[in-house]
């Protein structure tokens, strides 16, 4: 979202079910690169910048087949010599994935991890205890899409093979819809109990979906950057898994943008480049601030504004991704931090030739309003500390409309069944074409960073801390402020089936902060 005043926002069904297989399988990488660019024309970052490598539906076919393969990999990250890892294709982020509405992703995930340690296995009937840390599965975080079967369905689990050296495959097939929003959104892992964990191997890839606003002439003239910031917690030459609460506590974060360590871009005099900025971290959420340029965000969480936003910065939450459309200012070598000054990501060099360019005066963006609301609903996001024994004595829970209720009604608030997640409780059902209200509110005194996030469909953002914003924005990753409260509107569309809301401060999460949410016809 755009730098407001705080008065105005603070701001599984596997291909081979369980076979295991020899090699690493399709990973589709060829098959991808020899598909003709339809962006050729469009200006690239400078070659000394990184990026990822993109791969993109072919346009006689409108599919994107390839392949993700999971497996530990050795890294040279700077500051911390060799990190072994997760990864998509041996790189953190992985591959940006590349469609356009009315195509579909087929992807085949090979998971090439070792198996499961028994220990790690046992003694979980406690889905909220943090555990089997190499099987995963797929989320297209934002996308507005099917939630159910083979597409994005986050109750899949893709698991490793029983023994070590073999391999598994699955494949997700999503099919982006006709009037899908262009715009930058991404991709990870999503079994509970093991996501943050992954995401802080740096298991992640930005996705984008290109369409309209990509052809508005100044837009298309830009030179486009895809900024992913990834977040990893290393020590000892790799990242610890989530096996008690405080692993990661005396771990400074390692941040990366596309995967190198404060990289350089260079920008002209005047030049416009449009950013498409990714917060794939797991715990730390972002004030974006690029110093000595004029900047204005043109999207937030993938939807498009309505015309170009000046702004001095932005907040990004976890999960949240905003569009810049940056233009360089004075020659000099300036700074791009993000959780505070001394957070250092990428180094911005203002040099050559001037260049005259212009921003466009409109953008094909969605409307800002929805009818009023027929229903409402208020969630409580509340932690309670040292609350059970063993290695995870802090309780994340959702209370409010659609709690999960105590598995002993006499039990007292201490319950683990209590306000987390339960693998048979629909918390939320939410009936598609109806408009809702809701209020989210973060009630937690202690452990206070509660970014919500809702799959499947985006929200209208109205208010913060009861407080009108002047224009809504839409979004589908927002933080809730300490002791304070955020107000949106809903109205899903199109799809039925289970999905889910959480807080994306993911070790929250994979403890327990997390609902499943149904739409329903």
């Amino acid at each position: 979202m755009t730098s407001l005043a705080r008065r105005d926002v603070l701001k599984c069904l596997p291909v081979v079910a369980g076979a295991a297989v020899t090699g690493t399988a399709l990973t589709g990488t060829a098959a991808a690169r020899a598909v003709p660019s339809r962006a050729d024309a469009r200006p690239a970052a400078d070659a000394g910048f990184p990026q990822p490598e993109s791969r993109r539906a072919d346009p006689d076919t409108g599919r994107l087949v390839t392949g993700l393969t999971v497996a530990f990999t050795e890294l040279a990250v700077p500051g911390a010599g060799s990190v072994l890892t997760r990864t998509y294709e041996g790189s953190v982020p992985g591959p940006t994935l590349r469609v356009r509405p009315g195509e579909t992703l087929d992807i085949t995930q090979v998971n090439a991890l070792p198996p499961n340690a028994e220990a790690r296995l046992a003694g979980h009937e406690d889905m909220n205890v943090p555990h089997r840390f190499n099987t995963f599965n797929l989320h297209t975080h934002g996308m507005h899409v099917d939630p159910s079967g083979e597409a994005d369905n986050v109750f899949r689990a893709f698991e490793p093979a029983d023994a070590p050296g073999m391999t598994t495959a699955y494949r997700s097939v999503v099919d982006v819809p006709q009037d899908h929003p262009a715009g930058t959104f991404w991709y990870h892992p999503h079994l509970h109990g093991s996501t943050a964990s992954q995401l802080l191997s740096g298991m992640a890839g930005v996705l984008v979906v290109e369409g309209d606003v990509d052809e508005v002439p100044e837009i298309a003239a830009a030179k486009e950057v895809v900024v992913c910031v990834s977040e990893l917690k290393l020590s000892g030459g790799r990242v610890p898994d989530l096996t008690s609460h405080g692993v990661w506590d005396d771990i400074t974060s390692t941040f990366l943008v596309n995967g190198a360590k404060n990289p350089v871009l260079t920008i002209a005099p005047g030049e416009i480049q449009r950013w498409r900025i990714v917060n794939a971290g797991a715990l730390t959420a972002h004030f974006l601030s690029v110093a000595g340029q004029e900047v204005h965000q043109i999207a937030c969480d993938g939807v498009t504004f309505m015309k170009p936003v000046a702004a001095t910065g932005v907040t990004l939450p976890m999960g949240g991704r905003v569009d810049l459309l940056v233009r360089g200012g004075r020659p000099g070598t300036y700074k791009v931090t993000g959780g505070g000054p001394s957070q250092h990501l990428l180094t911005l060099v203002v040099t050559g030739a001037p260049r005259k360019m212009s921003l466009p005066a409109a953008l094909p963006g969605r409307p800002t309003e929805l009818p009023e609301p027929t229903r409402t609903r208020r969630l409580i996001f509340r932690s309670y500390e040292r609350v059970f024994p063993g290695a995870f004595p802090n309780a994340y829970r959702i209370l409010g409309d659609g709690e999960t209720p105590p598995a002993d009604a006499r039990a007292g608030r201490d319950d683990s069944a209590w306000g987390r997640l339960s693998a048979d409780y629909v918390n939320q059902r939410v009936r598609l074409g109806e408009v809702e209200e809701w209020t989210i509110v973060n009630d937690s005194h202690a452990h206070s960073h509660h970014p919500f996030h809702l799959h499947t469909n985006h929200f209208l953002l109205t208010a913060v801390d009861n407080r009108r914003l002047a224009t809504p924005v839409w979004h589908d990753t927002v933080a809730v402020p300490p002791n304070g409260s955020i107000t949106f509107r809903l109205r899903a569309e199109d799809f039925t089936g289970r999905s889910m809301l959480h807080c994306h401060q993911l070790q929250h999460g994979d403890e327990g902060m997390m609902q499943i949410v149904e739409y329903v016809r």
